[in-house]
């Protein structure tokens, strides 16, 4: 590989890594093009993996900083919480969709592939 271009992907990696993943930040910091960047993400695969790494410490930054949040006693970022991560003990919001129409049934019409059920 071309060392310049090695020195670019390691400084566009330190600057995505300081913006917590945010790529047109660490473009403009690392004078890297987007294009190039993308080009870059697409066809290496080392340099992938080390964007996917950056991605997921900026994830587990947020998930600490929503935590933090939770045990200062933040109610919205408790009920967050709770509606994304305690979906299988039942903190989940339903939306109700009432389809009565009086004492008449509904009929509903579906058409797949061209034929009327």
């Amino acid at each position: 590989m071309n060392k310049d271009r090695h020195i670019k992907k390691e400084s566009i990696l330190k600057a995505l890594e300081k913006s917590l993943g945010v790529v047109t930040v660490a473009c403009k910091s690392s004078d890297v093009p987007r294009s190039t960047y993308y080009k870059w993400l697409n066809e290496d695969e080392e340099f992938a993996k080390a964007v996917k790494d950056i991605e997921n410490i900026a994830l587990d930054f947020g998930e600490s900083q929503l935590h933090k949040q939770i045990g200062d006693g933040n109610t919205s970022a408790t009920i967050f919480f709770l509606k994304t991560k305690g979906k299988k003990r039942g903190y989940v919001e339903r939306n109700e969709l009432d389809l009565t129409s009086g004492d008449e049934p509904i009929k509903i019409n579906v058409n797949i592939k061209g034929v009327e059920y």
